[in-house]
């Protein structure tokens, strides 16, 4: 058994000032204070992601991210959204992942109003053109092929599908190119009134908020997204069955990919924290136990690494490793010892201080930006339903004991992961 330590945690200096209100049509919307930055990212979110759609409609959920781009009632194409984001010099984007759908703008805080004016237009009130459609179609087929010419993705396509099978959680964000004819106005409307509730979703305005008022000018621009009734809940993570799947391609190189689900409740901060850290400790760090045998010892591979999968109600323990397939089995055979042994017998005290302090001070780092601090804040929000607070996840990484890494490690089956792997191998192999 590991020896029970205790960790030291800093004192923090506050970061942000929250206040929340939730507006007629059910949108929660939050500003929060950033001092110290002259940024301001406005971000609006909704559990509308690729976990939400029915088999039929994988990828409609980044499909509809795409389009909304095309125009709205205030600005009514692409172009008229694009010249009036420059002329406030900000940086505006999507991301869908399986759990969210996310739109963000982040401007000077000076245009921090018009930049609120401009993305709710075409987010709330998408024009949805046909021929816009027919146009947009083309494009994100072009995307799909470009991510399948990458071996690392389809590695990591298939470890979702060894890890959850036909699940939504299975399948990937982009969808299907047989999928994007099917893809009509009216089934994106269809989609959007049954997902995008405002009680599912939420608006944050983060950082300098000196320019935006709160008199409800701004909060009537929210308002411009329907009220909608709630959506049905989406379909629970399925009983671990792990599965070994292998793409066999004659390569030099093969891509690994490794997963175990994990036996913790993911609402709850301190554990996700804990979580964390014990990935750090596996694949997560240049002084890790992977990179430091692995790589720097044994030679077997170039890239390696482990990190946490953290969906709405479970959590996976993702391993990955680009590598000459001649190394390939040693190195899956040695990474399966490890975790055996992390297992077992739990990690060191140098181990945990070590990790504790990468996960805290790159999560720090990263917080200098308002659109990272925003979409956190979306997550804590809509999929976790925790403490919105940035300072909080800091202070949950700050406070990690070898006793919590410990419980996360010990329950992890170090006999049960799903295997993925592309390269010159056979099922048999691993």
């Amino acid at each position: 058994m590991p020896r029970r330590g205790r960790s030291r945690v800093p004192k923090l200096l506050r970061m942000a000032r929250i206040v929340s209100e939730t507006l007629d049509n059910g949108l929660p919307l939050h500003r929060i204070r950033v001092d110290g930055t002259r940024a301001t990212t406005i971000l609006i979110a909704f559990d509308a992601g690729a976990r939400a759609e029915r088999r039929d409609e994988n990828g409609m959920a980044h499909f509809l991210e795409h389009v909304v781009f095309k125009g709205g009632e205030k600005y009514e194409d692409h172009r008229t959204i694009n010249r009036t984001a420059e002329q406030l010099g900000a940086r505006t984007n999507a991301a869908t992942s399986h759990d969210l759908v996310a739109f963000h703008i982040t401007v000077r805080a000076e245009a921090a109003p018009q930049a609120i004016d401009l993305v709710t237009d075409f987010v709330a009130r998408p024009r949805l053109d046909e021929n816009h459609l027919d146009m947009e179609r083309g494009v994100v087929a072009q995307e799909i092929a470009r991510y399948l010419d990458q071996p690392a993705y389809v590695a990591s396509r298939m470890g979702a599908l060894a890890t959850f099978g036909d699940h939504p959680l299975g399948r990937p964000v982009l969808g299907r190119l047989e999928h994007l004819p099917t893809f009509t106005r009216a089934a994106l409307l269809s989609f959007r009134q049954r997902r995008w509730a405002g009680c599912r979703g939420g608006a944050f305005i983060i950082g300098n908020i000196d320019h935006v008022s709160d008199d409800g000018e701004i909060s009537d621009l929210f308002e411009r997204f329907p009220t909608l009734e709630e959506p049905e809940p989406y379909e629970s993570a399925p009983d671990f069955l792990p599965r070994t799947l292998v793409e066999r391609r004659d390569t030099n190189q093969s891509h690994l990919r490794m997963s175990y689900r994990l036996d913790y409740d993911v609402t709850d901060a301190k554990a996700r924290a804990a979580a964390r850290t014990c990935a750090i400790i596996l694949g997560g760090s240049p002084s890790s136990r992977f990179n430091d045998e692995i790589r720097e010892q044994r030679r077997l591979c170039y890239s390696i690494s482990a990190g946490i999968r953290e969906c709405a109600d479970v959590g996976v323990l993702n391993l990955a490793a680009g590598l000459a397939s001649a190394n390939c089995v040693e190195a899956y055979t040695r990474m399966r010892e490890i975790v055996a042994e992390l297992c077992a017998q739990g990690p060191t005290d140098e181990e945990v201080a070590r990790a504790r302090a990468v996960a805290a001070g790159r999560r720090v780092l990263a917080f200098e930006d308002t659109y990272t601090v925003a979409l956190h804040t979306a997550h804590q929000a809509i999929v976790h339903h925790g403490d919105l607070d940035p300072d909080a996840l800091i202070a949950d990484l700050d406070a990690v004991t070898i006793d919590d890494v410990h419980d996360i490690a010990s329950a992890i089956d170090p006999d049960k992961p799903s295997v993925a792997c592309l390269g010159p191998h056979d099922a048999e192999e691993f």
